[in-house]
């Protein structure tokens, strides 16, 4: 038999008394997609490690081509073939794409750097490989996020790599980039390259991979086909436990309008915003990039100033001058970069969790270090956040245990309107459905939550009603229990089903917009 394009037996890992991998086995034929998935501390970012030299296993075999190494770093890992497209895009903004898709590999005459050359034969190989035409001299930071991807992607080609590891690379791209990328994985697949892919979208696994390996607590519990393999036997394989209610939600009757929007509009963002959100309702909000969808969340907590119409809080017209004011009315976000904006990564649990609230727990300007460690404990416990004690760094917490710091923070501090922007992306399906529930808890007790996600089956699940917006404006009101994602879609794409694009009726109900 071929011996596998990548092969990792019985590898086990220990940090102190922790065990993060336990005998794992990975094989990977030559010229597959492999998929690589688990539920955050699975083990899936370990492995890779171990894989990229970064970390030295305790035990078990590496081979490559059926060649076993012993005592190799990331040098040697990359002059075998093996190449790593990681999530972060790890390209300096202020570089040119052709300084960046040369760096460390410049093109010279004698001692001189040849810029113009650089930038000449990088247009030519993004044209060559990917049909794509950059601009001249266009600078990293002025690339989105799918041009930043397919940049890591053409630095990697140059090395003529065998394998390709891609980790977590579609968390920040929309729907269009993803399919985009994912028909370039396959036409490289199509070349002879072997790759591994890593992600908690099981969508994307399902569609891409010809075969997955399930981690679980740091083991492997099982390698499947998933062309004969649901994404809902996967996702039971990976969390051990039934997620058939994936999208717990509990029936709560609305209660009076807390919050109530008559003719917003800022600028070109968007438009003549009616809208309304009631105590104990869970509203979906959705729309393309460029919809006004993220700048009308970001009015709500006073980071946009609107230009037009007014707001109004609990009846009273009202105007949320800085997040500072907004947080004094009782308005909470949870930002979707949640490691910049969502958490402090260098503090502590305890710090994060309190940090909103951190007036509570002050007498003359002194901080009661035991009521601020007695309400980090509650929510750590209430919100089953996995973490060592209170004094862990966020930064060591799993995305999705991250996220529920991002949202616990504003527990205690008794809001009344929740701005939640795409609560899950990057976090594994367990951690998700966590999210869920307590979603659903704070409607059930009295909160209005107003949630941005580009997922729709989510906002299906878990929303009263969900709003599309469509190059400003918002396009159409829907009952979640009675629609679907594709017509969502054409909503916020303008191509409503029998209506002229831009057109998509708002319906009228008994919560109607106002």
């Amino acid at each position: 038999m071929t011996a596998p394009a990548l092969h990792l037996q019985g590898i086990s890992k220990r940090f102190g008394v922790t065990r993060a991998l336990d005998e794992v086995d990975l094989r990977v034929e030559r010229g597959s997609i492999h998929g690589l998935v688990g539920e955050n501390g699975a083990g899936k970012s370990t492995l890779i490690k171990v894989l990229a030299g970064i970390h030295r296993a305790d035990s078990g075999t590496l081979a490559i081509d059926g060649q076993v190494l012993r005592g190799f770093g990331p040098r040697q890992i990359e002059a075998l073939g093996v190449h790593f497209i990681h999530q972060e895009r790890l390209l300096p903004g202020s570089f040119t794409v052709g300084e960046a898709l040369f760096f460390c590999h410049e093109l010279r005459y004698g001692p001189f750097l040849r810029r113009r050359a650089q930038d000449r034969e990088a247009a030519r190989l993004l044209r060559e490989y990917f049909a794509l035409e950059f601009p001249p001299g266009a600078l990293v930071s002025e690339l989105d996020s799918a041009q930043r991807q397919i940049l890591q992607i053409t630095r990697a080609l140059l090395a003529k790599p065998k394998i390709l590891v891609f980790d977590e690379p579609s968390v920040s791209l929309v729907k269009r980039e993803v399919d985009q990328l994912l028909a370039i994985i396959r036409g490289l697949r199509d070349q002879g390259l072997t790759i591994v892919y890593i992600s908690h979208y099981l969508q994307e696994i399902e569609s891409l991979c010809d075969r997955v390996t399930v981690l679980r607590n740091g083991r492997t519990v099982a390698v499947v086909d998933p062309r004969s393999t649901s994404t809902a036997q996967v996702a039971r394989l990976m969390v051990n436990r039934d997620v058939g209610e994936m999208y717990p939600k509990t029936v709560v009757t609305p209660g009076e309008v807390v919050l109530q929007l008559k003719g917003l509009g800022a600028g070109l963002a968007y438009r003549d915003i009616n809208l309304s959100l009631r105590r104990g309702e869970v509203v979906g909000l959705t729309g393309l990039v460029g919809s006004g969808a993220k700048e009308l969340l970001k009015s709500l907590f006073g980071l946009v100033q609107p230009e037009r119409g007014s707001v109004h809080l609990h009846g009273q017209v009202t105007r949320f001058k800085s997040p500072r004011d907004a947080v004094r009315k009782g308005i909470a976000l949870v930002p979707e970069e949640r490691r910049i904006h969502g958490v402090a990564p260098l503090l502590s649990v305890l710090e994060n969790l309190t940090l909103a609230g951190l007036s509570r727990f002050t007498r003359a300007c002194l901080l009661n270090a035991a009521d601020e460690a007695r309400e980090s404990d509650r929510l750590i416990a209430e919100l089953g956040i996995k973490t060592a004690g209170h004094d862990t760094a966020v930064r060591h917490l799993s995305g999705g245990n991250q996220q529920k710091v991002a949202l616990g923070k504003w527990l205690g501090r008794d809001c009344t309107v929740y701005l939640l922007d795409e609560p899950s992306v990057g976090i594994d399906i367990g951690a998700k459905v966590e999210i869920y529930r307590l979603i659903s808890r704070l409607a059930r007790q009295g909160a209005a939550v107003l949630v941005l996600s580009s997922d729709l089956p989510e906002l299906i699940g878990i929303s009263d009603r969900i709003l599309v917006m469509h190059r400003g404006a918002l396009a159409a009101e829907f009952d979640a229990g009675q629609v679907d994602s594709d017509r969502l879609l054409a909503c916020a794409t303008g191509a409503h089903e029998g209506t002229a694009p831009g057109l998509c009726p708002v319906r009228e109900t008994q919560h109607a917009l106002v």
